[in-house]
């Protein structure tokens, strides 16, 4: 049994080791005359290379004979290349490997036998139709889609995070309906799945389409960027969405174009701020989630509450009144004359202009209670102290006691007078340092033709993304498919299609699948199938050794689909096998996400948000980020889960020390073992035979070779309760926590 022992021992070394000038090496002696690196020399936008990228996306004719068409551009690889494919692998490591793909829980002994049983000859698809229609395929998926599109439940000064959780949600169930790629798109830029967003009545009258009630959560994405309620004054959910928006649906690092123009693509620094203008009109509104009888339950309760807080802040706030207007009108007299004179107007009778400068000059004109208690006596101080202190009893947390938060969501509108305003390059991307010399006008890269922004900025954009023409939207997706299938695209940099990524392994497959994906009306379970049914997909991750050494040769990194990339799971898989094995996997859908260390869902629960598990899925686990304290659990990080700060096209997959401590000596591995033996104790009635066959169908989804078997009832003796110890080794194998 190989368990991660040895990863553990070589990750600890390599903590001992010091560097030279520790052991009393001498520093290499320095060059005499060292060369001035030179500057890489930036070809101007015109003299660029073409992207193959922005190429129409054209069908290529399917090479050789029939049969799945990924297999036909397979074996024009393989000749062109000049690989050999190994075999196929045997069907139980199919058939672990396509429950971890689909759903990322293995499959139950049951569900093993079922599978194995059936010898009809559409036993496999049938297999795949089953695991694509179960609802954990959407959290499996959906997952992935929410790496893409950095989505966190907690990050500093993040205005959505109360019910962000509604947007996970609603991305899972979107993969799992199998919402066509465009409209889950556009649902998420624009809250409107369908290019049709305004509506004409009989009369002529032209009024906006009413959305569906659900979509208003995919806007969730939008507002995640969002970090204070005047979103334009900081631009974060402008940058955010840019960034973002151009990684994960067009592939192109448009946000390197931020302080100057793109160093290899044909994005200059004047259309990634084209593009922030497309957002910049975007707010964050607040969304009440409650019934009816909700609503007036939390009125009642607001209102007794405001009753007190009246009554308590009345004595207190004439008590200081006459100090705090002497603050006041002396600070009012240091302002300029015609300031003043705007300050001491009454409000309504001021100009837009002038309640402009007011409001500039309120940070400078308020009063805080700290200076009004600077001024006092100290026989008022101690007065003062004593109101505060009865007002406190109230504010200070008897609100949360009398009345119950509702539940509630952040999404985003369009402010029509933000529509108004010109949009600037900014300096460095500072929004305090705009570029007042530089206006930019909304719009987007590669595209130069008309736009029209009738029914909305975002609006048009999204047509133009999600067309068919579009060359990069489809191309994008299906290598993103591609990549969580086989564990890398057939175009390895996912989210940067331009120069620096290269180009794709087989372009010809690359764009028939674009081309099918388009044809099949944008069905991600319809591309799902096609790449798992075909040949290339069931191969097995070794074979001949002479084989596999005149393969790595030719083809070191294995590009050139000729045999499974070797797999190490996620975090997410593995909790969720773990607590699998354990027989204490809750698998519910939905709801807040839930902190392994505090055994709690993350904030305070409204009436609709009800008391989370700690057994739930791993997709459930909180993710973040906060200067303060740790918000991504130390399971997760150990596992190379980042915190939502950054898109993430693709998992880091490290061997640490860490991961191996974890399944070694962690308190949740401890429980598991507890919980897995007692379940092999239990379905094996007793006979340690039994208990290890199940153990290793369990863990590892296939029975033990004779070797292992006898192995392992040595190691058991006649000793049930040594099935701990057992369960333990199993947990820790190398081929539990891969895919083969």
């Amino acid at each position: 049994m190989r368990i991660h022992l040895q990863a553990t021992v070589f990750a600890l070394a390599g903590c001992l080791l010091v560097s030279g000038a520790e052991t009393g090496k001498k520093p290499a002696p320095k060059a005499a005359a060292a060369a001035k690196p030179k500057m890489p020399v930036v070809p101007s936008m015109a003299n660029r290379p073409k992207l193959w990228a922005l190429q129409p996306v054209v069908r290529p004719a399917v090479p050789g004979a029939a049969g799945n068409p990924i297999d036909a551009f397979a074996r024009a690889l393989y000749t062109a290349k000049n690989v050999t494919p190994v075999g196929p692998a045997d069907q139980r490591t199919l058939l672990r490997r396509v429950y971890m793909d689909l759903i990322g829980i293995p499959p139950s002994p049951a569900e093993q036998d079922a599978y194995l049983s059936d010898k009809s000859p559409d036993a496999y698809e049938k297999l795949i139709d089953k695991l694509l229609a179960s609802e954990q395929y959407g959290v499996r998926y959906g997952r992935h889609w929410l790496d893409v599109l950095r989505y966190a439940d907690a990050e500093e000064r993040m205005y959505a995070a109360p019910g962000i959780h509604y947007w996970r949600d609603w991305v899972v169930n979107a993969v799992n309906s199998d919402v066509p790629y465009d409209q889950f798109v556009r649902a998420q830029l624009t809250g409107y799945r369908t290019t049709e967003r305004t509506t004409i009545a009989a009369v002529g009258r032209r009024a906006p389409l009413e959305r569906r009630p659900d979509d208003l959560f995919a806007l969730g994405f939008l507002a995640r960027g969002a970090v204070n309620r005047d979103s334009k004054e900081l631009g974060e959910l402008q940058i955010s969405a840019v960034e973002t928006v151009s990684t994960a649906f067009m592939g192109m690092t448009v946000g390197c174009a931020k302080c100057h123009d793109h160093m290899f693509d044909p994005i200059r620094q004047k259309d990634f701020y084209a593009m922030k203008a497309l957002f910049d009109p975007l707010v964050i509104k607040k969304q009440t989630l409650a019934t009816p009888a909700e609503l007036i339950v939390y009125g009642k309760q607001l209102g007794d509450y405001e009753k007190l807080r009246v009554a308590a802040e009345a004595p207190m706030n004439a008590f200081v009144e006459p100090y705090r207007a002497k603050l006041y009108a002396d600070r009012v007299a240091m302002l300029p004359a015609d300031v003043r004179a705007i300050i001491n107007k009454k409000e309504k009778a001021r100009t837009p202009a002038e309640q402009k400068i007011a409001d500039d000059y309120f940070p400078v004109l308020r009063i805080d209670s700290d200076k009004i208690e600077e001024v006092m006596t100290a026989s008022d101080k101690a007065t003062y102290r004593e109101l505060r202190a009865k007002l406190n009893q109230v504010t200070g947390g008897g609100r949360r006691g009398m009345v119950k938060d509702l539940p509630a969501f952040w999404t985003v509108e369009a402010d029509h007078g933000l529509e108004r305003e010109k949009s600037y390059i900014l300096t460095s991307g500072d929004p305090e340092r705009p570029e007042k010399n530089n206006p930019v006008e909304p719009g987007w890269p590669f595209y130069s033709g008309e736009m029209d922004f009738r029914e909305g900025r975002v609006e048009a954009f999204s047509d133009w993304l999600t067309a068919q023409e579009n060359p990069l939207f489809a191309r994008v997706a299906v290598n993103r498919l591609w990549q969580w299938h086989f564990g890398e695209g057939l175009h390895k940099s996912p989210s940067d299609f331009g120069l620096m990524g290269g180009r794709p392994a087989s372009q010809p497959l690359l764009d028939w699948l674009a081309t099918e994906f388009i044809a099949q009306g944008y069905s991600q379970k319809t591309m799902h199938k096609l790449m798992m049914t075909s040949n290339v997909y069931r191969l097995a991750s070794s074979g001949d050794k002479a084989q596999m050494k005149k393969n790595l040769n030719l083809d070191p990194s294995g590009r050139f689909l000729w045999s499974f990339r070797l797999q190490r799971l996620e975090a997410e898989p593995i909790w969720d096998s773990i607590l699998t094995a354990a027989g204490n996997l809750d698998t519910t859908l939905g709801g807040p996400s839930f902190d392994i260390e505090s055994r709690a869902p993350l904030g305070r629960r409204g009436p609709a948000m009800p008391e989370t598990k700690a057994n739930r899925r791993g997709a459930y686990i909180v993710r973040g980020f906060s200067t303060s304290r740790e918000v991504v659990p130390n399971f997760l990080q150990s596992f190379d889960v980042d915190d939502g700060r950054a898109p993430c096209p693709v998992r880091t997959q490290t061997v640490t020390a860490p991961q191996g401590l974890f399944l070694m000596n962690s308190p949740e591995i401890e429980k598991a073992s507890t919980m897995f033996a007692d379940r092999l104790k239990k379905e094996s009635d007793g006979d340690l035979g039994k208990a290890v066959d199940l153990g290793y169908r369990v863990a590892l989804s296939r029975p033990p070779s004779p070797g292992e078997k006898d192995n392992a009832l040595t190691f058991v003796g006649a000793d049930p309760n040594r099935l701990k110890n057992l369960a333990w080794l199993l947990f820790n194998l190398d081929e539990f926590i891969y895919v083969q």
